[in-house]
Formats: C-alpha cells, sequence, structure tokens
C-alpha cells in the first residue's frame, strides 16, 4: 500500500502567468525617472514589482514587492473618493468635473466654460479634492486621508518625510495651481494648506503589494477583502472607477482604454494600479516613466496581462466571481458500480484523495482563477480529481489554457486528472488511455468519471495481499454459498452457463423475463435514458452479483437495459426451471428467494442513495 504523503503544487497557474508577464517586460530599460522631484531621481531605476490581487483577497506577486515607494499621483483617486464621501457628490462636483482635460497633469488652467478643473486625477483637481477633505485643523485633515489610504491597503500607511520636504521645496508650479484654484473661487480655504496637504498625501510610501491590495478593495465594491473593513460605498465606488476609465492615465487615457480596458491610475513614482470590478486589482512598480508620465513596464505589464487574462472590461460580460458549483470526495458521492464489503471499506477510509469538482456559468478568468486555486489547495492530498464541466456556458481562452496547465502540473505530482467534457467545451474531443497523457482522460458523465477514481484509489489503496474477486463458480456465488452443501449442488445444476461479448445486449428494455442471472465473471451494466438524450448508468455488476430479479419474480418486463461492459460469464436460471423449482423442491425455491430478494433491495437501495445524492443528475 502506498503511505499517505502529502504534495504541495507551486507556484501555481496564475502565479506562473504573473512570473512569465514580469519576465516578458523586465528586459525593457527605456524611460527615464522624474527628476524634477530630487528624491525620485535617487531612486533605484531598475526596481520592478508585478502584484496580483483577486477580489476575495487573494494575492500573486513578484519581484520587489515589498519595496517601498511613494504613492504621487495614484493618491489622487482615494483623496477623491474621501471627499466624496466627507462632502457629498453634489458638492463636489459643484467643484471638480469629470472630464478629460486632453492637457498635461500639471497644466495651469481651468476648463474655459465651467472655470472648474476638469476632473479629479489631474493636479488642480487633486489639490481641490484635498482642499474638500474635512477636519479640525491641517493636522486632522491630512490624518484621514492616511488613514483612509491605510484601509484601502489593509495595513498602516506612514508619510515619507525626506520626499515630502523634496516636493515642498520644488513644488512651485503646484503652488500656482492652489492660488490659481483659489482666486476663481474653486477652493475657499488657505491654498498653501490645500497644496501641502496634496504633497502630503503624494508622499505616503506603499508597496507594489499595498497597491494591489488597494486595487482589490476597488474591485471589490470598496470593501478590502482582506480584513472587510469597508473603506468606500458601492455608489462611490462606482463613481472613482468611471472617473479612473476616463481620466486615470492622463493623456494616454484613450491608448490605455483601447489596449487595457481597465479603471486605472499612475503616479510618477512608477506605480500604476488597474481595477477590473468585480475581479481583480492589479499593481505595478517601475520607476522608469514615459512621455506621459507612465511607468514603461508597468504600462507593458498591463497590456500583457489584459492579453492574456482576457481582462478588457468590455470583454467581460458575466463574470462569476466563483465557478464552483459543488466539490465532494467519491466516498461522500460513490459512483453507481456496485462495490464488494472490501471495497467499499476502502473507499471509505480512501476516498477523500479522489474528488469532484462540479464547475459552472461562464468560465473567465476570475472563475477559473477561483477553481484552480480552490483544487491546487487540494491537490497534495489527492490521488485523482474529475473537473466536470457539463454546466459551464461560455469558456474563455485563458480559462483554457489555465485548467491544461493545471492538468499538467497535477500529473507532475502524480494527480491523475479527467474531465467531465461531453461537448467538448475545452477542446477535448477524445479520451487518452495514456496513463503518462497529463490531460487525462475525457467522460461523457460525471458517474462514470467518479468510478475511474475509485478504480485510481483502489489500485493504489489495496493490500498487496489482498485478492480480488474476478471469476466466481455457480456454487460459490452469494445467492447459493448460504444453502446446505448438497442443496447448493442440487439448485447449482438448475442453471446452465452463457458468455457474452463485451457490448452485446443481455436483456433488453421492455422484453419479457428471460432468466435469473448470476454473474460469474466479467461486470453488466444496467442503463436507461437520461433527459438529455444520452443513456446513463443505473448500476453496474460484477462478479458475485445478479440481476433480473424483478422481472423473474413480478412477471414484468425488463425496465432497463442490460448490456455486457466486459465479456461476461453468467450462470441463468431459465423461466420455465424457476418456475418448475415450486414444485421439484419448493425449499429450494424459498432459499433462493430470500437471498436474491436482499441482494436486489442492497442493490436498488444504493442506486437510489447515489441519484438522491445527485439530484437526479449523472
Amino acid at each position: 500500500m502506498e503511505p499517505s504523503v502529502s504534495r504541495t503544487v507551486d507556484p501555481g497557474v496564475v502565479a506562473r502567468i504573473v512570473a512569465d508577464v514580469y519576465q516578458l517586460c523586465l528586459p525593457d530599460n527605456s524611460g527615464t525617472l522624474a527628476d524634477y522631484i530630487p528624491e525620485l531621481a535617487a531612486v533605484q531605476p531598475d526596481s520592478f514589482a508585478l502584484c496580483l490581487a483577486t477580489a476575495d483577497g487573494q494575492v500573486y506577486g513578484t519581484g520587489d514587492l515589498d519595496t517601498e515607494f511613494t504613492i504621487q499621483s495614484i493618491s489622487k483617486p482615494f483623496t477623491y473618493a474621501l471627499a466624496l464621501a466627507d462632502r457629498g457628490t453634489a458638492t463636489v462636483d459643484a467643484r471638480i468635473d469629470v472630464e478629460p482635460s486632453g492637457e498635461a497633469f500639471n497644466e495651469i488652467s481651468l476648463d474655459p466654460v465651467t472655470e472648474r478643473p476638469r476632473n479629479p486625477m489631474i493636479n488642480a483637481g487633486a489639490i481641490t479634492a484635498a482642499a474638500l477633505i474635512t477636519g479640525h485643523d491641517p493636522d486632522e485633515r491630512f490624518e484621514r486621508i492616511r488613514r483612509c489610504y491605510s484601509r484601502f491597503a489593509g495595513r498602516e500607511l506612514h508619510l515619507n518625510e525626506a520626499v515630502y520636504a523634496s516636493e515642498a521645496r520644488t513644488g512651485f508650479r503646484n503652488r500656482a495651481i492652489g492660488y490659481m484654484l483659489r482666486s476663481f473661487g474653486i477652493i475657499d480655504s488657505d491654498p498653501d494648506e490645500a497644496v501641502d496637504r496634496y504633497f502630503r498625501q503624494c508622499s505616503i510610501d506603499v508597496t507594489c503589494h499595498d497597491l494591489a491590495l488597494m486595487a482589490a478593495t476597488l474591485a471589490n465594491n470598496g470593501r478590502n477583502p482582506v480584513t472587510r473593513e469597508r473603506a468606500l460605498t458601492t455608489d462611490l465606488t462606482e463613481r472613482v472607477l468611471s472617473v479612473m476609465t476616463t481620466c486615470g492615465m492622463y493623456n494616454a487615457a484613450g491608448d490605455w482604454v483601447t489596449t487595457v480596458g481597465m479603471p486605472a491610475k499612475s503616479g510618477v513614482g512608477g506605480g500604476i494600479v488597474a481595477v477590473l470590478p468585480g475581479q481583480i486589482g492589479i499593481a505595478v512598480y517601475s520607476p522608469r516613466l514615459d512621455a506621459h508620465g507612465n511607468s514603461v513596464r508597468g504600462v507593458a505589464a498591463c497590456r500583457e496581462l489584459s492579453r492574456r487574462l482576457e481582462l478588457h472590461f468590455l470583454h467581460v460580460t458575466r463574470a462569476a466571481r466563483t465557478a464552483i458549483r459543488a466539490r465532494y470526495s467519491v466516498a461522500e458521492v460513490p459512483s453507481r458500480l456496485r462495490r464488494t464489503t472490501e471495497e467499499i471499506a476502502l473507499l471509505a477510509e480512501h476516498g477523500h484523495r479522489a474528488r469532484v469538482f462540479e464547475l459552472h456559468g461562464d468560465l473567465l478568468f476570475a472563475g477559473a482563477e477561483s477553481a484552480v486555486r480552490s483544487i491546487e489547495e487540494q491537490a497534495g492530498e489527492l490521488a485523482a480529481l474529475v473537473v466536470d464541466l457539463r454546466r459551464v456556458g461560455e469558456v474563455s481562452a485563458i480559462a483554457v489554457q489555465m485548467i491544461d496547465a493545471l492538468e499538467t502540473e497535477l500529473a507532475a505530482v502524480g494527480v491523475r486528472v479527467a474531465l467531465v467534457d461531453p461537448d467538448a467545451k475545452l477542446g477535448h474531443t477524445a479520451s487518452s488511455l495514456d496513463p503518462d497523457d497529463p490531460q487525462g482522460r475525457v467522460f461523457i458523465d460525471r458517474d462514470t468519471a467518479t468510478e475511474w477514481c475509485e478504480d485510481i484509489v483502489l489500485e493504489r489503496y489495496r493490500p498487496a495481499d489482498e485478492p480480488v474477486c474476478t471469476s466466481i463458480t455457480i456454487e460459490d456465488h452469494p445467492a447459493l454459498a448460504a444453502l446446505e452443501s448438497d442443496d447448493r449442488s442440487q439448485l447449482a445444476k438448475e442453471f446452465e452457463v452463457r458468455t457474452f461479448a463485451r457490448g452485446e445486449v443481455i436483456a433488453r428494455r421492455g422484453s419479457a423475463r428471460s432468466g435469473l442471472y448470476l454473474l460469474l465473471e466479467g461486470r453488466v451494466r444496467i442503463t436507461f435514458d437520461g433527459s438529455d438524450g444520452r443513456t446513463h448508468r443505473l448500476v453496474s455488476v460484477s462478479a458475485g452479483m445478479s440481476f433480473g430479479e424483478i422481472p423473474m419474480l413480478v412477471g414484468t418486463p425488463f425496465v432497463n437495459e442490460a448490456r455486457a461492459e466486459t465479456p461476461v460469464r453468467v450462470a441463468v436460471l431459465t423461466p420455465t426451471r424457476f418456475d418448475e423449482l415450486t414444485a421439484k423442491a419448493p425449499q429450494l425455491k424459498l432459499a433462493l428467494l430470500e437471498r436474491l430478494a436482499a441482494g436486489a433491495y442492497a442493490q436498488m437501495d444504493a442506486a437510489v442513495r447515489s441519484i438522491a445524492v445527485r439530484g437526479g443528475d449523472y
């Protein structure tokens, strides 16, 4: 017997995708540092981190994930969010528009018609948003901003005093914007205080991991997926994401929406956050910037992730948070193959090592990621796995790639994988019999796939010295075994032995009673027609079991079809001899009927319980 050994699957399908994108973008050293702020010009120019956080809090990342850098303009949507929460949408809209500017982010201008900043993502709008934050004094107002960012990140964030001092020394253009806003009545407080607060918010230190969780909080309707703390209401989250979509990437916003297709915000510190509502948040850190002030590697990484994971928000129509409908082991929901007492005991002990995952809905990135992650978490304990795809609707290309990659990685650690995919939704049109094929087996229904799992478990955990019953004599059949020796011999003579080739019909549906069948060798499948138009198994019986009892006892036609799954040898008590036993050996017939009734009840009870657990499914 193979010992129970835990295995780990590392690093995982999604983690490898993130790592691949990181390696693809790493060689690009183009772009320049934001040297107009002295402290930013002193950072390590080749730092690079890429992080993805799902809306339920799973984080994948690589590179310099713990390197701290200042948030800079990525702070703008979060301060805008706090201003909306403090003052209300109407008040903020009276001070800040939500239209793309078509100008540089630090332009000293207002909309010529409304005489307001064109949006909160440019400096004029961001300084206005900072001026709208409530509090008793400047320190409290900044502290509320810092705590707001911390709720989004899920940890306490802090001010980088050196960067703040550097920005304050060189921020003459922003001061000019502040005084312009005051002169137009856009802000009615001290412009120096508002600009100073803006300098401070831009100088808060974050990591790429922090930004990914901040983005994931926006993806999760304003609730931090790790701490579960609400950082922003759902309606205000929608407002912030809407503005990020059209204005977050400055003059490159149009190209960004076209090629990446996610609400986003960049900062001259080298960070970028992108959000796919309901699914994920992405963060990138690489300080070399392009002509628009956006991270060169950051833009490239987001484009590649969007392409590979099919994240464009206009492509995603019906994203499911999870694609898993049900999950269970073969010990909890067995197949409809009648097993021996010894096999049932083994499956009760080791059946948890073979599991079925039923998926449903549209299998896009978020649903596939959730399913793959759940399977990977259990992979170390598995011997076999079935992924049931019959209830899946649309399947994206990335979902196909992820499940193919999952099969390969599980095969590498000894986990056999099968698909229930009768409509070839993943493109697997043939079922491989090669045990080393990482694509595994493909079945038309879950029941036969479950049996396949059971066989793997039994093969792995059956004691080496335990005999496997493949062939028995008539007298050794359980229907006769309890009789006295002479009675057993006498009754055995009433049976005739017949053989059937694999696939041959033994008893057709609707046919008259044709005999009582004691299975001596091979396996017989009893089938029924399902509502899906396919033929499905009610139960399979093997050596030592029987069928045909009910038609013989009651005299009714066969309700289901009996067909040989393998070459079969059966002992048949014909209707004529069965009827003759009433006069010739009534005590033997009574004993036989008692044994048959008990066996038939156990067989049907097992089949009914199996169907009940599945809700009538196959």
